[in-house]
């Protein structure tokens, strides 16, 4: 009889898990409910022969619950930051953060601390998935966001691949803003510096101080007049600090969009891919721990304060009963000859 993935329920702390481990041991996850969170991913490294950690994530229960650099967080309803954490919606003001002064800083939304469930899960010789579902968006939950949303996510888990799909459906009367992303970092050597990354991205978004796009085009600029940020052609990273968004992504065959982590000295690569949107890149330089020991490659549907810029309002646009789904996924590529 052939050996099938296997599913099996754990804690972190006190925080409930799962574990997904394939036959033979080949690959290994393990997902907290809380934010439905990606605690950690292994594969067999065609390098060593042993399972390797290719995600730097929450190590602990007080770390998951601290929230701190936002490790494999699902961003819902919006990535990144909204500006003062106060938008205009459908002829209304929000405020995310009423009565907060002085810091008024938001991002990532706030399903990443929201409380999931695992209804179904499957598992084959070849594969393991898991859906996970939260219908903790409605109206009164979150300040500032008037809306309902039922959010599912599924994880499929192979021996090389990991893929998520999510997909939000609004169970409300009023269309809805609404977008999401994944954060999480990848790690094949610590620290990053001596990695080679190639994004193939032709325009960065151009940002303020507070990391915010500039109003309009402004916010666009070609990669060809920033040569110090374009990654369309692979180069080390050396010590570059990184802390931003690229658009105009160029999908390649199947129309998947693949940006490429490798480690010149193992020949190993990670394939972080999606179908649309943007991709954040975040260096981990102001980490709380171990900075630079992984870097953020982040699919989002929408750049950094969507919410606030009209050129976003129709992207963003979920009208009740209509349902969009937001796919990315990563895929580990190993060779032992390299030198």
């Amino acid at each position: 009889m052939t050996a099938e993935y296997r599913i099996t329920e754990s804690r972190l702390g006190g925080e409930p898990t799962l574990v997904v481990t394939a036959p033979g041991d080949r690959a290994r996850a393990v997902l907290a409910l809380r934010g439905a969170t990606l605690l950690s991913w292994q594969v067999r490294s065609e390098v060593t022969g042993g399972l390797k950690e290719l995600t730097d994530g929450y190590r602990d229960e007080k770390e998951l619950l601290a929230q701190d650099g936002v490790r494999a967080g699902l961003l819902a309803p919006f990535p990144n930051r909204v500006a003062d954490a106060r938008y205009h919606y459908a002829g209304h003001e929000h405020d995310l953060l009423p009565g907060h002064h002085g810091d008024r800083l938001i991002y990532h939304g706030f399903v990443r601390e929201s409380a999931f469930e695992l209804t179904r899960a499957d598992t084959t010789p070849d594969l393991a998935r898991l859906l996970l579902r939260t219908t903790a968006i409605r109206p009164g939950a979150y300040s500032g966001y008037p809306f309902a949303i039922d959010l599912t996510v599924e994880y499929t888990l192979t021996a090389d691949e990991l893929s998520v799909d999510v997909r939000a459906t609004n169970v409300g009367g009023t269309t809805a803003p609404y977008a999401t992303g994944w954060h999480p970092y990848f790690t094949l050597s610590r620290p990053v510096d001596d990695l080679t990354l190639r994004i193939p991205a032709g325009t960065l978004i151009r940002t303020d101080a507070s990391l915010i796009p500039l109003p309009g085009e402004d916010a666009r600029v070609s990669l060809d007049d920033r040569p110090d940020m374009d990654f369309r052609m692979p180069r080390r990273l050396g010590d570059a600090v990184i802390d931003a968004c690229y658009a105009d992504l160029t999908p390649g065959p199947g129309g998947r969009i693949e940006t490429v982590l490798a480690d010149p000295a193992t020949g190993e690569e990670l394939r972080v891919r999606q179908h649309s949107g943007y991709l954040h890149v975040f260096t981990g330089d102001t980490l709380a721990r171990d900075r630079r020991a992984a870097i953020a490659l982040e699919p989002v549907e929408a750049m950094t304060d969507a919410f606030n810029r009209p050129d976003q309002t129709a992207a963003l646009a979920l009208a009740p009963g209509a349902s969009r789904t937001f796919a990315f996924g990563v895929t580990y590529a190993g060779s032992a000859d390299a030198s």
